[in-house]
């Protein structure tokens, strides 16, 4: 089951399994200080719900037998045809199981732009395990992003994107 979050007090369990995620994977490769510091700015329940009520953004959670496994958020762009995907995550005990993948068809699918749409995202340039992964998905690295978020720390990413066509007649199969 995919889920939509709209209401403030549905992202309280985002925050928490975000929180799991980044330290469980993050850590090694950015180290704890950042990783709390990340998870306070960017994956905190205030912030998202913030992103959807005032930056347009839309957060899915993906449901493996009742458990909440993973989530993702995106923000639909109709002004240049993209789509940015700002978060998707995986629980380690779920990954393996598609569920990625299909919370991400879903969120895409879900932001209705006809036509030509390029989805694009960041990603560590130390995170190849989840490279790999987006490029199995049809994606490339487009560009190299450093980014100051303060605080002393930075985020050396790739952008990474792919486009899509979609019609009317929208078929599933182009991812």
């Amino acid at each position: 089951m995919i889920k939509e979050y709209k209401r403030r007090d549905e992202f309280d369990e985002l925050g928490v399994l975000a929180g799991k995620i980044w330290r469980e994977h993050y850590t090694p490769l950015i180290g704890s200080e950042q990783v709390a510091y990340m998870l306070d700015k960017f994956q905190s329940a205030e912030v998202m719900f913030r992103q959807i009520t005032e930056e347009g953004y839309r957060y899915y959670g993906i449901f493996h037998e009742e458990t909440l496994a993973g989530y993702c958020a995106v923000k639909p762009c109709k002004d240049d045809a993209s789509i940015f995907l700002s978060k998707l995550y995986v629980a380690l005990k779920f990954r393996g199981l598609g569920l990625g993948k299909r919370l991400l068809e879903h969120a895409i699918d879900e932001c209705n732009l006809p036509g030509e749409v390029t989805v694009w995202l960041t990603v560590n340039k130390g995170n190849a395990t989840t490279i790999a992964v987006y490029r199995k998905l049809g994606f490339h690295i487009a560009d190299e992003i450093v980014t100051d978020i303060g605080n002393g720390f930075v985020m050396d990413d790739y952008k990474m994107e792919k486009k899509i066509i979609r019609s009317a007649t929208y078929d599933r199969s182009l991812y």
